[in-house]
């Protein structure tokens, strides 16, 4: 029951999205309960599917106020009477701001009729006037509310969400409603062969395992309550339950779901970018936009599960409405970290102030206040990104930002890192994975996708034979990246198949002295800090729809994109590449073998040791692209 009790907590904070985590204050409470009225409606879509939203309105009748609407997976509770201890706003002090708060369970959640479908595709071409997808649901929710509201709202409305809720604000700019005004999505997801579930066709296990077997339930009805899992961990320690608990992930269903969770099915059916993905990817229809419209999209640097999703909306959307305002903001913060951490430090790395509260209060309240209320000015640059390493927000004009050099960092024989392409030396460096002994993504014990492994320290890793290092010399002076890192390497494997993992890493001088907030025992002298780390499965170098197994012992090109950093390598420490080809159970096992289905594999036997090359000789080089940028002191 304990455990029970452990893992439903777990689904609501860790995976759900509802990651404000306000601690409701008992002022809260009151003032919702003085300054509120409590409206409940069932509001129809075009095709005669009533959607349950829960709306807040200020009692005070003498003024209009915007409308800020929130659409979740993740429940709007509570439902009747019962009135909200906390409402659920992008800034705490915005709830005495003056704004109608509206929440909405989505299509199929909850108290809301209709089929959910796990990021439901657009419909570029609406061939019936019942045509339904996340953008008319949003349509139709704000026509209904302004006539059901009027006299109580200003005509503009605003939209935001976290994680899942970020995907339906980043839809809902599709319904290009006149009166949508502003909208924010943060941690949005953008396509789950790239965010959470999946990073280049590698599965991220815990995540994914963990958030489909519980949120994906089919409810018999209509209800208030969460369908909770019937199955138990029996452990805290995730790299013992997915290495011989679990096992090959075909079991997930033979010994846990037993076929009783719709999209974990679906998930296993597809496990190639086939037509069933491809649908749930939003960039391409990221178009049309009202252009009264402003967008404000938040991620965090160090965001476990939608890192891509944030950077990738920006770009889209700036590519195809220019004339939109469209800001991109990233904090040193984990997902959701903006409202429910200080965003100070993670795990050991020290961002030396408190920059969720700058958020709120200089970026996230005035962009909602002037464009939906008229109220300030409008200063929010293109890009408000927080700067790593040297621990200050750079205010710019575009993202990435102008003056950045590519240059080029090769891998050298005996471990080296150059500036310059190898001339002499060995060829290559070899290890052999083994994946019955895989590599730990982090040192510490933990059931779920520990959001702090973004910032780890490296060196358990580096000691490691199947891990592969390469490190500069020591830096003579700052070095700073700004924008993408793409990694461009030689391989080649005995076998058919094999995952490429590569991490950039921030090492610390021998003498850097500790952090004063660490407790005893972490020691930041010599420390290999985790700036970027991404995977892809080797399947799929060549092409995410049709995978190709590799030629043993031929060479052949991997290509990764690591998503953009900012962050300076200071003087006196060095940069570090870490490669290797495990990296668990964060991501799911290779067999190494070539099958054509990873997802039904049931036999640990099919699990085999391969010897990879990596090759930096004269004539076959491996290198990483960074973008260099000289910033203003």
């Amino acid at each position: 029951m304990k455990i029970c009790l452990f893992l439903v907590c777990w689904l609501l904070a860790a995976f759900t999205g509802v990651l404000w985590a306000q601690t409701p204050a008992v002022s809260d409470s009151a003032y919702i309960r003085d300054n509120f009225v409590k409206h409940e409606y069932r509001i129809p879509m075009r095709d005669g599917v009533r959607l349950h939203t829960i709306a807040y309105v200020p009692r005070e009748t003498g003024r209009t106020c915007p409308i800020i609407l929130y659409r979740t997976p993740y429940r709007i509770a509570p439902y009747g009477d019962t009135l909200a201890t906390s409402l659920r706003t992008p800034n705490p002090q915005m709830l005495r701001q003056g704004y109608i708060w509206v929440y909405q369970d989505v299509r199929g959640m909850f108290m809301s009729e209709g089929r959910f479908e796990d990021m439901r595709p657009h419909l570029a071409q609406k061939k019936q006037k019942t045509d339904t997808d996340e953008s008319t649901d949003t349509y139709d929710t704000i026509e209904w509310l302004l006539k059901t509201l009027k006299g109580r709202h200003n005509g503009r409305v605003g939209q935001w969400g976290i994680s899942y809720p970020g995907f339906y604000s980043a839809a809902g700019l599709m319904s290009a409603h006149p009166a949508l005004r502003a909208v924010s999505p943060q941690a949005p997801i953008a396509d789950w062969w790239y965010d959470d579930f999946h990073h280049h066709g590698a599965l991220f296990l815990p995540h994914s395992f963990g958030f489909i077997s519980g949120f994906g339930l089919p409810r018999k009805g209509l209800t208030t309550e969460w369908q909770a899992r019937d199955w138990q961990y029996g452990t805290e320690d995730g790299y013992e339950f997915y290495l011989h608990r679990m096992g090959p992930v075909g079991n997930a269903n033979t010994r846990f779901m037993k076929h009783r969770v719709p999209f974990w099915d679906s998930l296993c059916a597809h496990p190639n970018y086939d037509g069933f993905w491809q649908a749930r990817n939003i960039l391409p229809h990221l178009k049309g936009l009202h252009p009264h419209t402003a967008v404000l999209t938040v991620g965090g640097w160090y965001d476990a599960e939608d890192l891509y999703g944030p950077l990738k909306i920006y770009r889209t959307l700036e590519r195809h409405n220019p004339r939109n305002a469209n800001t991109l903001v990233m904090g040193p913060w984990v997902h959701g970290g903006w409202l429910r951490t200080a965003g100070d430090q993670l795990g050991p790395v020290h961002f030396g102030q408190n920059t969720s509260q700058f958020y709120q209060d200089s970026i996230i309240q005035p962009f909602f206040d002037f464009y939906l209320k008229d109220e300030g000015a409008m200063t929010l640059p293109e890009a408000w990104m927080f700067e790593t390493g040297r621990n200050r927000w750079q205010r710019l004009d575009q993202w990435p930002p102008a003056g950045i050099d590519t240059q080029r960092v090769w891998l050298q024989p005996k471990g080296l890192l150059g500036w310059d392409p190898p001339q002499t030396g060995t060829p290559y460096t070899e290890f052999i994975s083994d994946p019955d002994k895989p590599v730990p993504f982090q040192e510490r014990i933990s059931l779920n996708m520990d959001r702090a492994y973004m910032v780890d320290d490296q060196r358990f890793a580096a000691r490691r034979p199947d891990v592969l290092v390469f490190q500069t010399d020591i830096l003579q002076e700052d070095l700073t990246l700004a924008g993408p890192i793409l990694a461009h390497l030689l391989v080649s494997t005995d076998h058919q198949d094999a995952d490429w993992i590569i991490k950039l890493i921030d090492v610390y001088p021998d003498t850097h002295p500790g952090y004063p907030h660490n407790p005893a025992g972490v020691v930041e002298g010599g420390m290999q800090q985790m700036v970027r780390s991404e995977v892809i499965r080797g399947r799929f170098r060549h092409s995410m729809e049709h995978p190709q197994p590799f030629v043993s012992h031929q060479p052949d090109s991997v290509r990764l994109e690591l998503q953009d950093v900012l962050h300076t390598f200071k003087k006196g420490h060095r940069l570090m590449i870490q490669v290797q080809s495990t990296w668990f159970p964060i991501v799911d096992r290779n067999p190494q073998r070539w099958v054509d289905n990873l997802y039904t594999l049931t036999d640990p036997g099919v699990f085999e040791k391969a010897t990879h090359r990596v090759y930096h000789g004269k004539t076959q080089l491996s290198w990483i692209d960074i973008p260099v940028w000289n910033p203003r002191p």
